[in-house]
């Protein structure tokens, strides 16, 4: 690890979370933290089965939790702490959150050897639409377009965070 930012005690958080995911049934053994100027802003463990949510993992709570106490979208300048390389969803949201950096503890493939494996859906993601085992098919309509159209032409800042986003 080459990150200066790294403080171990916000892992040792994210690794207590991911205890009370799994020990209380809410959930898949995934901690998380996000930290801002030293400080603990948004946390979350996998609460999967307790919210009945397929998208309830540690990463998305916390996100959540985070930007609902900075009053925006934006962590930019914030670290996350997580018990597990994020899956394919995470990531996205990391990237819509402009996270400054992401630290994890296990890797994909340590998740896999614990019995859940997020690689398929790295798979079908890199395959067209037609090739992918859930169908995707493009149902255009010009009704759809001019709404977004109408939201470009609002011009709203957060609209697209990673273009003024450099990446390091």
């Amino acid at each position: 690890m080459q990150d200066n930012r790294y403080n171990e005690k916000f892992m040792q958080r994210a690794i207590e979370l991911s205890e009370l995911a799994y020990k209380s049934g809410k959930g898949l053994p995934i901690g998380c933290v996000i930290v801002k100027d030293g400080q603990i802003i948004g946390e979350g463990h996998n609460e999967i089965f307790f919210r009945s949510n397929p998208t309830a993992h540690g990463e998305m709570v916390a996100i959540e939790d985070a930007c609902r106490k900075a009053g925006g979208l934006n962590l930019r300048e914030c670290e996350m702490y997580t018990t597990l390389e994020p899956c394919p969803m995470c990531f996205g949201a990391i990237y819509w959150a402009q996270i400054g950096v992401v630290f994890y503890a296990n890797s994909n493939a340590d998740a896999a050897e614990a019995g859940f494996d997020d690689c398929y859906i790295f798979d079908e993601i890199r395959r067209l639409p037609e090739e992918r085992q859930i169908g995707f098919h493009s149902a255009a309509n010009k009704d759809a377009k001019r709404v977004l159209m109408e939201w470009k032409a609002q011009n709203f800042p957060d609209g697209q965070p990673w273009t003024p986003y450099k990446v390091k």
